[in-house]
C-alpha cells in the first residue's frame, strides 16, 4: 500500500510540474509576442529550471524551452546570453530549427557572419523541410502555412544566401519575421484544427 501511495504521489507531482511548466511557457509566449521580453524571460527561465528538456507539448512544432529563453534575451538585445541559450537548445533538440535560425542571427550581428550564415541557412532549410514533410505526411499539414507565406519568405532568404549577395539588414529582418510568424502559426493552426474537430462532431448550431 505504501509503495502504491508513493507511486501515485510521484505521478501527481510530475503532473503538477508538467502543468506548471506548460503554464509558464504559455505566459512567456504571450509576453514575448506582446513585446514584453523581460516578463517572458522570467517565465521561460522558471520553466527551464523545472524541465530543461521541455519541448512544446501542445503543438507538433518542435520548439524547446531554451529557444524561448534565447528569444527573450534576443528581444532584449542581450546577444551573449541569447547565444548561450540557443547553443544549449540546439545541442538538446536537433529538430529545433528556430534555435539554429536565431543562433545565426545572433552570430551574424556580432561579427561572425560566416558561421552565422551557415546556421541561418541550416535553420531555414530545416523549417522548409519540416513544412514540406508535414504537408506530405500528416493530416495536420493542411493547417500549417496554407497561404505559403512562410515558405515564400524562406525561399527568398535562401536564394539570397545562395547567390552570395547577402543584404544582412534584409536577412536579419526576414529571420525575425519568420520567428514571429512561426510562433503565431502554432496558435493559429491549433485553433483551426480544433474548430474543424468541433464542426465534425456536430458542434455547430443548426
Amino acid at each position: 500500500m505504501k509503495k502504491l501511495f508513493f507511486l501515485f504521489f510521484v505521478f501527481f507531482l510530475s503532473a503538477c510540474v508538467s502543468f506548471q511548466v506548460g503554464g509558464d511557457i504559455q505566459k512567456g509566449r504571450l509576453a514575448l509576442m506582446y513585446g514584453v521580453p523581460n516578463v517572458a524571460l522570467e517565465h521561460f527561465q522558471r520553466a527551464a529550471e523545472s524541465n530543461p528538456d521541455y519541448l512544446l507539448d501542445f503543438s507538433i512544432f518542435d520548439e524547446g524551452v531554451w529557444t524561448y529563453v534565447g528569444r527573450a534575451y534576443y528581444a532584449m538585445e542581450k546577444h551573449s546570453e541569447a547565444q548561450k541559450a540557443f547553443e544549449r537548445a540546439r545541442s538538446r533538440h536537433n529538430q529545433d530549427h528556430l534555435a539554429r535560425l536565431y543562433l545565426g542571427l545572433v552570430l551574424g550581428q556580432d561579427g561572425d557572419r560566416q558561421r552565422g550564415l551557415r546556421e541561418i541557412e541550416a535553420g531555414l532549410k530545416g523549417l522548409r523541410d519540416w513544412l514540406d514533410d508535414l504537408e506530405r505526411n500528416l493530416s495536420e499539414g493542411v493547417y500549417w502555412d496554407p497561404g505559403l507565406h512562410l515558405r515564400k519568405e524562406i525561399h527568398k532568404s535562401l536564394a539570397m544566401i545562395e547567390s552570395r549577395d547577402v543584404n544582412w539588414t534584409q536577412l536579419i529582418a526576414s529571420g525575425e519575421w519568420l520567428g514571429r510568424e512561426f510562433e503565431e502559426e502554432i496558435d493559429e493552426s491549433e485553433k483551426q484544427f480544433e474548430d474543424d474537430l468541433g464542426d465534425g462532431d456536430g458542434g455547430g448550431n443548426g
